[in-house]
């Protein structure tokens, strides 16, 4: 047996230079994936676009060469390489080999960068790190500069000499490296669309995609917006435009708390709507915010206050009818923001957030003032906006009814066996003994339905990941049919605690069909991921289920041991972990033994599975117990939620404790 490795003073180190990203890329990429290369590709095209938005150049060349490599050229100043006074030491050090330095710290002054993409020293240093080598060419003061850096480290210095060529700015060459990230081959797509979003919040500045075929030869595509993010709204929009493009723009200064000093914001906001397409974009700095963030929760908070206003003052209500939500407005909206600030607070490195108070406030009450200008001086556009909402309000009102009946669809004697696909169900009707075990999928159904007692137990496959139901809306979740096939089979329906939709309260713990709850899944990171996002559902549907103890996860066994006994005869251990593995084979000791892994379920035989798993005799157990409701609800929202640094920090401090279940081959 190997020696059990100690943790003691020496086993404590500390990552140095391109180690810090080479081994933990994600911490500063977010994924060591294809997401993660992709954006080290963004780190070093946002360095170029500072230089534009800063008015230096007008130009911004992507090459992506066909063995994977990415060029991206800027006609700007040129990053400064040469020896810096004040740091003691060369700038192409600090920029490419030292992470947390640059120049873009002080922006809030009015310096250089005083909209900038990149603040936090991170993005060339951490790219070159990741690269499997990296070129730098530099045109600046009258000199050409080249640097080369292979898998984080320089090779041969600085180069220096003079140029007769009156061009300035920074050509960069690099290959992510594949033993950094587990893929680097992106699609032309992704360079396609974030060159595209890049013109339509940088007007005027050009972008130029060339790509490489398998030939040889070059495609060029050029991306530019005259009039920025109000062309775009009118592009997406097309002929289905209700109502005419608006444009708002406008400048705030403040801060997000008292004892902060103030920076200064610039908003801008274009808007249509439309009875055919939706589309709500939002940019930071020019950096795309998938996740919204303080824009998104003005947006919201701004549209809805504003129409619901007007609905009101114009009698458009019915009498005791409920008032619109975002999601009526959302369905006939185009909406594009951009919005730039001295001081930006992300949500993290990969910038798909934000979470700036003072943006929020001043975005909101910067939309409340112009919408109610806009319906004032537009009364024609606003009736037919108002009107458009209701629409959409009472069309969801009405599915939700016919959709959500709970006494028709997802409760009642129903014959469930013919209404939902691959459900088996067993043959007694006596809820006080009837089982019912959840499985991943159709391999996982066959080897449980085998190995189940056919009188008290039941099998229903989820076919995969489920909808993760923690913030999705209502629509949304019972729109999934996996979601709803799953309230079916338990028959006691939900029970949705929220105002606006009072009708859905309706669940009925006589109705449950089922003494035990069983989720059964297989023992890896897919498995633990599929079993979470079935307690999710049942958590944001019917909590009442786990509070009154009715929801339990199997453990199925790591481990098959087949000793041999006397006389030829064989006797079989089951093991749930490797600490068991190892107790058990010093307990048979010196007799012959074989090891069958179990890979999962559905490879599982169901020999093994009606002796452990599916045998109430001998089976494991985990009930879901009351006493953990409220770490449950505020665990799922850690690992499933919108908190993006939470989640990051909880990894940080409890990811070891995860380490042996990770697949690290």
């Amino acid at each position: 047996m190997a020696k059990k490795q100690q943790y003691g003073n020496d086993a404590i180190r500390a990552l140095k230079g391109a180690d810090r990203v080479r081994k933990r890329p994600a911490v500063i990429f977010g994924s060591d994936g294809l997401e993660g290369c992709k954006h080290s590709t963004f780190e070093i095209l946002s360095n170029s676009i500072d230089e534009a938005r800063d008015g230096h150049g007008n130009k911004i060349i992507l090459t992506h060469y066909n063995d994977n490599s990415i060029e991206v050229e800027d006609f700007g100043r040129g990053c400064p390489v040469d020896y810096n006074e004040k740091e003691q030491r060369f700038n192409w050090e600090l920029v490419y080999c030292e992470l947390y330095a640059g120049g873009k710290y002080d922006n809030n002054s009015g310096d250089n960068y005083e909209f900038a993409l990149g603040l936090n020293g991170l993005g060339a240093c951490a790219t070159q790190y990741a690269s499997e080598y990296m070129d730098v060419e530099v045109y600046r003061d009258g000199y050409k500069y080249d640097l080369h850096f292979e898998k984080g480290e320089n090779i041969g210095g600085l180069k220096k000499e003079e140029t007769k060529q009156k061009k300035t700015g920074t050509k960069t060459h690099w290959k992510p490296d594949l033993d950094v990230f587990t893929d680097i081959k992106i699609e032309k797509e992704y360079f396609e669309e974030v060159l595209k979003k890049q013109a339509v919040v940088n007007p005027n500045i050009q972008f130029i995609y060339r790509y490489q075929n398998e030939d040889g030869n070059f495609e060029e595509e050029v991306f530019c917006y005259e009039n920025g993010i109000a062309d775009y709204v009118a592009e997406i929009a097309g002929e289905s435009a209700l109502t005419s493009i608006q444009y708002f723009e406008g400048e705030r200064i403040g801060r997000d708390r008292e004892d902060k000093k103030d920076y200064k914001v610039k908003l801008s906001v274009s808007f249509t709507f439309s009875n055919q397409i939706k589309d709500l974009e939002y940019f930071h700095n020019s950096s795309y915010l998938e996740h919204g963030g303080s824009p998104e929760d003005a947006v919201k908070a701004a549209f809805t206050s504003q129409i619901n206003a007007y609905l009101k003052n114009n009698n458009k209500y019915t009498k005791n009818e409920k008032q619109i939500t975002f999601a009526d407005i959302e369905e006939c909206l185009v909406l594009v923001s951009s919005s730039f600030s001295t001081q930006t607070s992300y949500a993290n490195q990969t910038k798909k957030a934000i979470t700036n108070k003072f943006i929020k406030e001043c975005m909101t009450e910067f939309l409340k003032h112009n919408l109610e200008v806009y319906f004032i001086e537009n009364p024609n556009e606003a009736i037919k906006i108002a009107e458009q909402v209701l629409l959409n309000k009472r069309s969801r009102e009405s599915a939700e009814k016919s959709r959500l009946n709970i006494k028709k669809k997802l409760s009642g004697t129903i014959d469930l066996a013919n209404q939902v696909q691959k459900f088996v169900d067993c043959r007694s009707k006596d809820t006080s003994i009837r089982e019912i075990y959840i499985v991943e999928g159709d391999s996982a159904l066959g080897s449980v339905k085998m190995a189940r007692n056919a009188d008290f137990q039941a099998v229903m496959p989820v076919r995969g990941k489920i909808l993760n139901c923690l913030k999705a809306d209502y629509d949304k979740i019972f729109g999934s049919p996996i979601i709803t096939d799953l309230v079916k089979v338990l028959g006691c329906g939900v029970e949705v605690k929220t105002k606006a939709n009072k009708d859905l309260s309706l669940f009925n713990l006589d109705n449950l069909k089922w003494n035990k709850v069983v989720i059964c899944t297989d023992a890896d990171v897919d498995g633990f991921q599929i079993r979470t996002l079935i307690l999710t559902m049942i958590y944001r549907l019917m909590p009442t289920l786990i509070e009154k103890g009715y929801v339990y996860i199997a453990e199925s066994p790591l481990f098959e041991i087949t000793a041999k006994e006397t006389k030829g005869k064989e006797k079989k251990y089951f093991a749930y972990d490797e600490a068991e593995k190892v107790e058990i084979l010093k307990m048979i000791g010196n007799k012959k033994y074989t090891i069958q892994r179990s890979k999962g379920l559905g490879e599982n035989e169901a020999d093994m599975m009606s002796l452990t798993t599916m045998n109430p005799a001998t089976r494991r157990l985990i009930q879901i117990t009351p006493s953990d409701i409220e770490k449950t609800a505020y665990m799922f929202d850690m690992l499933l939620g919108d908190d993006l640094q939470g989640r990051k920090e909880y990894i940080s401090e409890n990811g070891h404790e995860y380490l042996d279940l990770a697949d690290i081959s």
